[in-house]
């Protein structure tokens, strides 16, 4: 990169506690998704938040289309923030294309990390034989065309549906982080973590993880919780929540913080 990753990458170590929490956040948000959730745990954690290279707030000049072809790349930048920090353990909470990161991250660094928080979390977006992802092919390619052909129009429309729940300042929010980001780069992130597929590694991760998976998802159907559940390798559980969206640490931050301090007291 150039610059140090901790500078490239807007790295920020909040609060002074004794464990070490990582917050990271998912496609078409950055760290700023965290703000109202941070205030919870900054008196017993020290809390790392860091963009995601894809981020809008990142100088896109970092985006190599040559290296985040996978979301490998992204691992490899979670783990180099760690040692940057000299970090040993910690709990980690993942939004999204996140979850993913931070498990393929728990399988090649096992002694890193000692609890996975997976919200949203899903390996396969498509639906296969026997499988609901969600989506069908035919509807990602759309996506992908409404993308290409008229970027903000399509951000406009797709977060409300994304935010999932009637709390107008988080549309707001996720639009302006959203938009932030620049079409190219959006776009190809959409395609890398819909063409990924990590079925067939859970079994791999074995650290203790709980997935955090709201009422109605349009990204995420309620079934995806019930199958990692079932195929992750370490000690597994679902928190169903009591809210709607993909997002409930923008729509419900208070009530996802509490869900959160459970889960970690676990």
């Amino acid at each position: 990169m150039g610059t140090s990753i901790l500078d490239a990458l807007n790295v920020r170590v909040e609060g002074s506690g004794d464990r070490v929490l990582v917050l990271a956040h998912g496609f078409g948000t950055d760290q700023s998704a965290w703000q109202r959730i941070l205030p919870y745990f900054t008196r017993r954690y020290t809390v790392i938040l860091f963009d995601l290279v894809c981020a809008g707030s990142v100088n896109p000049d970092h985006f190599d289309f040559r290296r985040y072809t996978t979301l490998d790349a992204y691992v490899d930048d979670l783990l180099d923030i760690l040692d940057a920090l000299r970090i040993t353990h910690c709990a980690y909470v993942g939004h999204s294309i996140s979850a993913m990161i931070g498990m393929l991250a728990a399988i090649r660094r096992p002694e890193l990390f000692i609890k996975l928080i997976l919200i949203g979390a899903s390996p396969r977006f498509l639906n296969d034989s026997d499988y609901h992802g969600g989506f069908e092919e035919a509807e990602i390619q759309e996506v992908f065309s409404a993308m290409k052909d008229n970027y903000e129009a399509w951000a406009s429309g797709f977060a409300p549906l994304a935010v999932g729940a009637d709390v107008p300042a988080a549309v707001r929010e996720f639009t302006r982080t959203l938009f932030n980001m620049r079409p190219d780069i959006s776009l190809f992130v959409s395609q890398t973590v819909f063409n990924s597929d990590l079925r067939g590694i859970l079994g791999l991760v074995k650290a203790p993880c709980c997935i955090m998976q709201t009422a109605r998802d349009v990204s995420v159907p309620a079934e995806v919780a019930t199958y990692m559940k079932e195929h992750l390798g370490g000690r597994t559980t679902v928190q169903w929540l009591d809210t709607e969206g993909h997002l409930p640490h923008l729509s419900a931050p208070a009530y996802l913080a509490r869900q959160l301090e459970i889960a970690l007291a676990q």
